[in-house]
């Protein structure tokens, strides 16, 4: 398109056309969920609405057993505190992600009133990026983000950033056809919104605003929500089924058994009413048994680890907005990283300099004071210096790593180029690959000064110092390029006074002397491939999508350890490979890429697909609006914590520090929190399996059951939320990260679970069915008389004292057994409690709260104080559970070393 000199615009009316046919410049926001909806969301939970089921039926059997069977008040304790437990974990997930998200939107704040420069009605005026409308004249300066999508009409010496949209920070912009870039993402002359302009300046028309932009149609497609469950509910939804099946099947079986017993045990003639009677009752207790067997700790235990992970994730960087992320970075296969700002410092350096005839004598006084002339005066970048310890590059970041190069060897760039008199100059272009400035120094003496590509510089020069043989120059220079480094070469001359060798864009070359290059690259950050090593050995594959050039993320990929000498070509594909792929060969390939190059915008979320459909558990990382897709399509989106605010909204995480290290300790949390739900399932449904199968037993032998429902509502909830609390406090372990990922088909409880679960829950019924026994036979004052007490052959009933002295053992032995769950798969003893504070307080608690209830209870709980020896005998008993589980612990650690 030919270049507008003096464009009128729109006027008022053609504004108010355009924008009733286009619409206004903003981003329509995704809808939110009312906060109504979100509440009930979390009572969608499997288990939370097994518990509803469970509670419901116990008010029925709390009703029943207080009309029917005049039974106290108390009755009504554990149906309402299954209803509290209810209420803590939906509300607590409910307040943590509220909470979550409104600190999140804190990062999202969009100023869509920023005053852009546009054209209208002939004259120039500013309006807020809200109101630029499709035909708007917008004109464009360096540093300035672009508002809306357009063509350029004019353009001098314009880079723009596009590393939001494509991951390319320049990108050269010309209306000059002859200079197009054939290779790049977008038309030579086209400029898109959310994009910066680096350098130049330059006007464009509007053509696209809003939605309609290339910004805005990324940002509607991360708006499509795949719904992908998570590795937890899945393990979540497998736990309830069972609870389900074991529950009902025990439950059925006491229906059976007490019928038996029935008429096994019938003396006279059979009469319906009894026997109805006596099923009705059955029935209260098969019911009672759902309700028992269902571990209503356990929405509070997971619930309660997520948003602990949530609250101390935070203080390593990673700010949690959906609670379940905090599990599933846990359960993550693969891992699609960005390159720029993640792995790399997002800021260009100079990383090696080769000046040659330093040493030379026609260079020894001169040389190096030309050189830092040389890069003063012929830039068009500069610093911001208003934090004199972190100067900022404005304009182009590889001719302002040059400067912070001078600026960190004390050197005040300003001083130097005020001091000078720029007489003429040749702007860069990617046709010319250099720059030329013509200078006078205040002494009067011209210099002309040039910066280049090395190749083209080295050609203009007609002098060189010795050592800069071509063979020497082109060996530095493929030493560089092999590093995937940016290389620019210096040449100066003196020119005598009324020579002037800048005609135009003509350059006279005669009398150049070849200075030396400079290798610039965006370093790798120094934690990164400490980094990345802890996420390979912890069995996660790593995929880098990039902008860049194969060879420059092929380097990249090299320096953080992903990329091995043994890789070729099948590891590696570039953007337009990349879409000629069919769905069946992506899913083929897939697996064996690590790295994507020169990637589009949507190639990353095809990627992430393409992953998913291959049953991974897909996280990544992303800064810019072309991310938003992937971050949203992804079972963890990890935005950067100075990314686009699409970016942000996008995503389940937010890596405050944008380094790579932060997503490699959310790994860390995410799989220890699960550990620590597996713990307390564990725990959890040893307890069950004890209490279910002593109400089983009883049922086929017509015992008395030891446990009134106020003693259950303890064992049941209070201890549960106290073991659950306890549990999903315990701090995150660095040997997790060296096991493989879990299958996400494989079930929470494991086989050493299973294996713990049964063996201690059947020692434990054993040990408690025998005592119980042993008490309807005996009449005892005091457990020192548990061994001499005379037997009695008929079923006598527990007594208060007996049923308190059940009671304790029962619950000392679970607590003793948390000290073993705390243990597991930990390869530590139980009693290493470092940064296990949490857990001694809770502890403490149990402790505490079960002498004080059989102390003080009274009939609210069917108890009677009982003696010290009593309290000696049981607690110390009771804790060979602990003693023995250190035996099995200190025997397996002895085995595997």
């Amino acid at each position: 398109m030919n270049n507008i000199t003096h464009p009128k615009g729109l006027t008022d009316n053609q504004v108010e056309q355009s924008r009733l046919q286009h619409g206004m410049n903003i981003l329509t926001p995704p809808e939110k969920t009312p906060l109504w909806r979100q509440f009930l969301d979390k009572f969608s939970d499997p288990l939370i609405i097994i518990l509803c089921v469970a509670g419901i039926l116990s008010i029925g059997i709390s009703i029943y057993e207080y009309t029917m069977l005049d039974e106290g008040p108390g009755v009504f304790f554990e149906p309402v505190g299954i209803f509290i437990a209810i209420i803590l974990a939906t509300g607590l997930a409910f307040f943590f992600e509220v909470k979550a998200n409104r600190e999140f939107a804190l990062l999202n704040q969009v100023n869509d009133d920023e005053p852009v420069q546009v054209i209208r009605n002939g004259s120039a005026t500013t309006v807020p990026r809200k109101e630029v409308v499709v035909g708007d004249i917008v004109i464009l300066n360096t540093g300035e983000e672009i508002p809306a999508d357009g063509i350029l009409l004019e353009a001098v010496s314009m880079n723009v950033d596009e590393s939001t949209l494509t991951g390319e920070p320049v990108a050269h912009k010309t209306t000059d056809p002859a200079q197009f870039d054939k290779d790049a993402t977008f038309p030579s002359d086209h400029v898109m919104r959310g994009t910066k302009v680096m350098e130049g300046h330059g006007m464009m028309e509007v053509c696209a605003v809003g939605d309609h932009t290339e910004n805005g149609r990324v940002f509607v497609a991360s708006q499509i929500d795949n719904s992908v469950k998570t590795p937890l509910n899945e393990q979540l939804d497998g736990l309830g089924k069972l609870i389900t099946r074991v529950s009902y099947t025990i439950a059925s079986l006491v229906v059976i058994g007490r019928t038996i017993m029935y008429f096994t045990s019938l003396t006279a003639d059979f009469e319906w009413i009894h026997f109805i009677a006596y099923l009705l009752q059955t029935f209260m207790i098969a019911v009672t048994l759902v309700v028992v067997a269902v571990p209503e700790g356990l929405p509070m235990a997971v619930t309660l680890s997520l948003a602990y992970s949530m609250r101390r994730m935070l203080r390593t960087n990673n700010l949690v907005r959906k609670m379940h992320a905090c599990e599933t970075m846990g359960a993550t296969t693969v891992i699609c990283t960005d390159k720029t700002g993640t792995l790399t410092q997002n800021r260009m350096q100079v990383a090696d300099i080769t000046f040659f005839g330093l040493g030379e004598k026609r260079f020894a006084t001169d040389a190096l004071s030309l050189i830092r002339e040389g890069i003063a005066v012929n830039s068009t970048a500069l610093l911001d210096m208003s934090e004199p310890q972190t100067p900022k590059v404005l304009g182009n970041p590889t001719e302002g790593a040059l400067l912070l190069w001078l600026n960190k060897a004390g050197i005040d760039f300003t001083q130097i180029k005020e001091s000078m008199r720029v007489i003429a100059e040749i702007p860069f272009s990617t046709e010319r690959k250099f720059m030329a400035t013509l200078v006078e120094n205040p002494s009067g003496e011209r210099m002309l000064h040039v910066k280049g590509a090395p190749e083209i510089v080295y050609d203009m020069c007609t002098d060189y110092p010795l050592t800069a043989t071509p063979d020497n120059v082109k060996h530095i220079l493929s030493e560089y390029q092999n590093h995937a480094m940016r290389t620019l070469a210096f040449a100066c001359a003196k020119v005598a006074d009324g020579a002037n060798p800048i005609d135009g864009t003509r350059l006279d070359t005669s009398g150049l002397t070849f200075l030396g290059v400079v290798a610039i690259a965006d370093p790798v950050r120094t934690d990164v491939p400490d980094a990345v090593s802890d996420v390979i050995r912890a069995g996660i594959q790593i995929k880098i999508v990039t902008g860049d050039t194969p060879a420059t993320a092929k380097e990249i990929g090299r320096q953080i350890g992903l990329w091995q000498s043994s890789d070729n070509e099948s590891n590696i594909i570039t953007g337009p490979e990349f879409e000629q792929l069919s769905d069946e060969e992506l899913r083929r390939r897939v697996k064996s890429l690590k790295i994507i190059a020169r990637a589009r915008p949507l190639d990353k979320k095809r990627l992430v697909e393409a992953l998913q459909a291959n049953n991974e558990v897909v996280a990544v990382t992303g800064d810019g609006t072309n991310d938003a897709p992937a971050l949203k399509s992804a079972h963890v989106g990890l935005s950067m914590g100075d990314g686009t605010s699409v970016a942000k909204e996008a995503s389940d995480i937010t890596i405050v520090d944008n380094s790579f290290s932060s997503i490699g300790r959310a790994v860390m949390w995410g799989r220890s929190l699960y550990r620590n739900i597996q713990r307390f399932v564990m725990f959890q449904m040893t307890v069950n399996i004890v209490a279910c199968l002593i109400v089983l037993s009883g049922a086929f032998m017509g015992l008395q059951s030891p446990l009134t429902v106020t003693q259950m509502l303890w064992v049941n909830l209070i201890m549960d939320t106290f073991a659950a609390m306890a549990l999903a406090s315990l701090p995150p372990s660095a040997s997790v990260m060296d096991e493989a990922p879990r299958r996400r088909t494989a079930f929470i409880i494991n086989r050493a679970m299973w294996q713990s679960i049964i063996s201690t829950g059947l020692l434990f019924f054993i040990f408690l069915f025998g005592l119980m026994w042993y008490m309807e036979h005996i009449d005892i004052d005091s457990l020192t008389d548990i061994l001499h007490a005379g037997f009695i052959p008929d079923n006598k009933g527990l007594d208060p004292y007996e049923l308190s002295l059940f009671f304790t053992t029962f619950v000392f032995l679970q607590f003793w057994n948390m000290f073993n769950a705390r243990a597991f798969a930990t390869g530590r003893s139980a009693l290493h409690m470092k940064g296990c504070g949490g857990f001694i307080a809770i502890a403490g608690a149990i402790f505490a709260g079960q002498i004080l209830i059989i102390e003080i209870g009274g009939q609210f709980f069917n108890v009677v104080p009982l003696k010290l020896t009593d309290w000696v005998i049981i607690i110390t008993t009771t804790s060979s559970v602990l003693w023995i589980g250190e035996l099995i612990r200190l025997f397996h650690s002895k085995k595997h070393n």
